[in-house]
């Protein structure tokens, strides 16, 4: 089973893939865990994405490709693998298919902006010990304070609305296609494209899909 991971920061991806993993065996694969991986190991392709990396500039689709390629060859991956931020852009899915990495199911996890704004901006952040909190979901017993420490709790830069605002006009901009490009690819070849409301309980998306993939 060789899935592709699609949705918006805040929708949920993260944990989703970890269920999908979990249940199906299978091994997530991101593109920032395969460079770390790759220059920490000294490899060729390693060194030469280092080396674009340090110059300021983005890894080519060559070495991207590159990499999942010597990924997806070790025994973990015999069974399937999920691909989690990759591809990224539509020229990176024609590279898989020209690489014969035939994916078999895409799922887009889908959820308002509104919605992730609402989501990453009540989060806040227990700085020293990485506990977290949500002002409306998971709130501290006492506002603004930790629960174990009584210490102040912090918003990050990252969680901020204008700043959520700006992330998910890059995602739209950048995975509109692609959301399109595998939508169009499900009717034409065998890739099942799956569409899951994201809004719904982290316990109810993954029954939905798992109940999807099983069937």
């Amino acid at each position: 089973m060789k899935i592709v991971l699609l949705g918006p920061p805040g929708a949920g991806k993260g944990t989703q893939a970890e269920f999908i993993c979990k249940n199906f065996s299978i091994p997530h694969i991101s593109t920032g865990d395969m460079l770390r991986e790759a220059i920490s190991a000294k490899s060729n392709l390693g060194t030469k994405a280092k080396a674009i990396m340090d110059s300021g500039k983005l890894v080519s689709d060559e070495v991207i490709i590159g990499l999942v390629k010597d990924r997806i060859k070790k025994d973990d991956c015999k069974d399937g693998f999920l691909f989690d931020g990759f591809p990224r852009t539509i020229p990176q899915a024609d590279a898989l298919q020209e690489a014969e990495i035939n994916i078999d199911i895409v799922i887009e996890l889908t959820l308002a902006d509104e919605m992730i704004i609402s989501r990453m901006s009540g989060r806040r952040i227990h700085q020293p010990s990485g506990r977290s909190y949500h002002v409306e979901f998971n709130p501290p017993l006492a506002e603004g304070k930790d629960d174990v420490t009584g210490e102040a709790l912090i918003q990050r830069e990252d969680d901020l609305p204008e700043t959520v605002k700006k992330r998910l006009d890059v995602y739209w901009e950048q995975t509109n296609p692609l959301i399109v490009y595998y939508r169009s690819k499900s009717v034409q070849t065998d890739i099942k494209y799956i569409e899951i409301d994201g809004s719904r309980s982290l316990t109810e998306v993954s029954d939905q899909i798992n109940h999807l993939l099983k069937g």
